[in-house]
């Protein structure tokens, strides 16, 4: 039986995925009652509490806004790991820093279960349709347990070494992104003040080696018609990863400069008005020409943790 935590904005598309394409069971926990409705009609049970997912699954899967959640989740009171009856395998497919996936993994491993962290990429339509991108950290043998369970949600699954490099893959990934779509909306903002409009810019630029994932969809889909969704990924999502990926620097002696600036910029995004809105909003704040907080950077932290 398979075992699914978190079925927010992400997991509960992807534990539908599972639940219909799995040929067993599937039971399933949310804190939030309502979100259980978008399982309806596939046959997943309703657990409820997280120790009854770990007192009836083998493979538990999570999709949890961060480390500290997952490690409670895991290792906490009423955990998964806490009871007489456990799982054999834990898959978190979160975002949490590298050193809380290794710190969970390790702990786990003392109670007999093994851990993988599993990451995922791209938007919400991509999970509802079962094609999103997927950066696993696990050892061969447990990658090969679980390639196709997360075959299931994913159209692209790779294995990109041991536990925690599922999250330096992700971490990358994702501060990619931040920072191209900063440069993005810069560019935008430019163009048009110099009298070009910002849809001629982007259909001619996606015909040039300035294309890219986030023109494309960030671009053309946010920044273009101003439209930025409460409920989306704000910029205080954008700060959480940014300082995983800042701390991941200073833990390997980068000077992660370019990271350094999109954290400024998103900070001001938040403080600006824009908190909660979709983080492509970045753009407003430049159009704006509102100042780039310089402060130290863990002021700023201490600010958006």
């Amino acid at each position: 039986m398979i075992g699914f935590i978190g079925l927010g904005v992400m997991g509960g598309p992807m534990c539908r995925n599972m639940a219909v394409k799995h040929s067993g069971e599937v039971i399933a926990f949310d804190m939030n009652p309502q979100a259980h409705a978008l399982l309806e009609g596939t046959g997943a049970r309703r657990a409820e509490s997280i120790a009854e997912v770990a007192g009836r699954a083998d493979v538990v899967f999570l999709s949890l806004p961060g480390g500290p959640q997952v490690e409670a989740v895991c290792l906490g009171e009423g955990g998964l790991a806490d009871g007489a009856r456990r799982p054999a395998v834990i898959v978190d497919l979160s975002t949490t820093t590298v050193a809380s996936a290794r710190a969970v993994a390790g702990r786990l491993a003392e109670r007999g279960i093994a851990f993988a962290d599993a990451p995922v990429a791209r938007t919400r339509e991509a999970a509802q349709r079962g094609e999103l991108s997927i950066m696993a950290g696990a050892d061969e043998a447990l990658y090969a347990r679980i390639e196709p369970l997360l075959r299931y949600i994913g159209s692209d699954v790779t294995r990109c070494g041991e536990v925690g490099c599922g999250q330096v893959v992700k971490l990358i990934n994702n501060a990619l992104v931040f920072e191209n779509t900063v440069a993005l909306a810069e560019m935008m903002v430019l163009g048009e003040r110099a009298g070009v409009q910002p849809a001629v810019l982007l259909d001619a630029v996606s015909k040039g080696s300035g294309d890219s994932f986030v023109l494309r969809n960030h671009g053309r889909k946010a920044m273009l018609p101003r439209e930025f969704p409460e409920k989306s990924f704000p910029p205080e999502y954008v700060l959480k990863d940014l300082s995983y990926v800042l701390e991941l620097a200073a833990q390997t002696g980068l000077a992660a400069r370019v990271t350094e600036l999109a954290q400024r910029y998103y900070a001001a995004s938040a403080d600006g008005g824009w908190s909660g809105r979709y983080f492509p909003s970045v753009i407003e704040l430049i159009d704006e020409g509102a100042e780039v907080d310089a402060a130290p950077l863990a002021q700023q932290g201490r600010a958006h943790g």
